[in-house]
């Protein structure tokens, strides 16, 4: 999976397709992510203890990775991901349409 935590996305298919958001939660072994404001379900809870309190809170759930594309930061449109190895050996994640590192 080559979306990671802290990504700016887009959403490409669904009921919040267009949307564009920031990864809150990568999970690779689930093959999904969650993203801030996207995908909102409303979780009532009672109050628990004296400090916590009950109501309803908006919680994010998660979404197939297959359904985003990742923003590029220097063209700034949605893209694939490309792998390419630098210099130094790392493994760097890149543009497929300007080339870019992300």
């Amino acid at each position: 999976m080559r979306v990671r935590k802290g990504d700016r996305v887009v959403v490409r298919s669904g009921k919040y397709k267009g949307r564009r958001a920031d990864v809150v939660r990568a999970l690779p072994s689930e093959g999904k992510v969650v993203l801030e404001g996207v995908n909102v379900a409303k979780r009532h809870t009672k109050p628990t203890a004296q400090t916590y309190q009950g109501g309803i809170i908006d919680k994010f759930m998660p979404i197939p990775v297959s359904s985003v594309s990742i923003i590029c930061k220097s063209c700034g449109e949605p893209t694939r991901v490309g792998m390419r190895v630098d210099d130094q050996g790392r493994k760097v994640r890149v543009c497929r349409k300007c080339g870019g590192e992300l």
